[in-house]
């Protein structure tokens, strides 16, 4: 009979492990928010890029992940898992070459990968993101917010930078960030209503 393994104790100060449970707890809260107030998800998917195959080329594709939630720089999935916002795009028939740039040759065939990938036309395609851990117990929790990335740990929160690299000062709590966006996207604006 194996026994459950004892939780790991972490060596973090304990209001490091307060703000990383806070905004966990606001991440889950907000989730569960947007699902009751119906607001649509994008969706979440890996780009596998082309590769040679059996005697011909497999073109790229999006490999479905998810759904999420734009909230501004992060995106939010149900379970309350956060992301950093990486690229993306709305799935779109490739259609012929233009040659306008190459740069709008290769946005067309990322639209077509998601295409291929299920999606139906039209939808929005989040790619390239990267996962943010909120986990106290993880290992070495406090170097992944404390570097130049989107949160940051600093006056006894966890802080949304408005940019990678800006400064921590002035940047709101992960969980009025979250609170506000969600608002935004409950209740747009200008929602012609």
């Amino acid at each position: 009979m194996s026994e459950s393994p004892e939780p790991r104790a972490t060596t973090e100060p304990p209001e490091f492990v307060a703000a990383v449970e806070r905004a966990r707890a606001a991440c889950s809260a907000t989730a569960q928010r947007l699902a009751a107030s119906r607001v649509p998800r994008e969706f979440l998917a890996e780009y596998v890029p082309p590769r040679r195959g059996f005697l011909r080329m497999k073109p790229g594709v999006m490999r479905p992940i998810g759904e999420i939630w734009r909230i501004g720089s992060l995106l939010l999935a149900d379970s309350g898992s956060l992301y950093g916002l990486g690229q993306a795009t709305r799935a779109a028939e490739r259609g012929r070459p233009g040659y306008q740039s190459v740069s709008r040759e290769e946005r067309r065939e990322i639209a077509a990968a998601a295409l291929r990938g299920g999606y139906a036309v039209g939808e929005a395609v989040n790619f390239d993101a990267t996962p943010i851990p909120l986990d106290a117990d993880a290992p070495a929790p406090r170097s992944a917010l404390s570097g130049d990335g989107l949160l940051g740990y600093a006056s006894g929160e966890i802080r949304v930078r408005w940019k990678a690299g800006a400064p921590l000062s002035g940047a709101p709590a992960l969980s009025s960030f979250l609170t506000e966006r969600a608002d935004l996207l409950i209740n747009p604006p200008f929602s012609g209503g």
